[in-house]
């Protein structure tokens, strides 16, 4: 079975003065395009901008934007619209996880088998990436239920499915687990982000 891709793009900016996250540069390059090729580098394949914002599709002329199905629910309403999107099992990844590296992709499609959720284990308080992982058509009707009972947690609903977890060592092979989820939500977070990159790139 073929696997797709997502790009989560969806949420305010209000910590950015209006200006979407995943357009801030990091190493002079703009979050959303380090966000792109690491999937392209992983799968093949570009992948589809979930994004409610009137000018996504003008941020990157080479990807399909889908707006959420469900507005207003959170990044969960994200995960819904991109396993809708298509028939296969899709790889979801949101836009301001700018160190996420092509190898950490490679192994969730490689390790998901038969799962019908399948993330990485982090070292955050969920001890999972639930905006980094692979989902299953199976997902659909199930968050469903869970949107519509307003309960819009990202992993509320991985007990009513078959779902599985890439182990923290196996994560660790492809760079420090922190470094690899850090995401950017402020500017202070930007700057931190900024410095990351530098170190890694002395």
């Amino acid at each position: 079975m073929a696997i797709r891709a997502a790009v989560l793009a969806g949420g305010a900016a209000s910590r950015f003065s209006g200006r979407p996250k995943g357009l801030e540069r990091v190493g002079g390059e703009r979050i959303l395009d380090r966000v792109v090729q690491t999937v392209q580098e992983a799968l093949g394949t570009p992948p589809m901008l979930v994004a409610n914002a009137p000018a996504a599709s003008g941020w990157r002329d080479d990807l399909a934007v889908t707006p959420d199905v469900l507005p207003d629910c959170g990044s969960l309403g994200g995960i819904y619209t991109a396993v809708l999107a298509g028939a296969d099992p899709v790889l979801v990844l949101a836009w301001d996880m700018p160190f996420v590296p092509a190898g950490l992709l490679r192994a969730l499609v490689d390790g998901a088998g038969d799962y019908d959720v399948f993330l990485p284990a982090s070292e955050g308080p969920l001890e999972i990436e639930p905006l980094c992982g692979l989902y299953g058509p199976a997902c659909a009707a199930i968050i469903q239920q869970h949107l519509e009972d307003e309960d819009f947690r990202t992993t509320g609903f991985h007990g009513e499915l078959h779902a599985g977890i890439l182990p923290l060592e196996e994560v660790a092979k492809h760079g420090d687990p922190a470094t690899q989820f850090f995401n950017v939500n402020t500017t202070e977070d930007l700057a931190e982000a900024e410095e990351l990159w530098r170190a890694l790139h002395v």
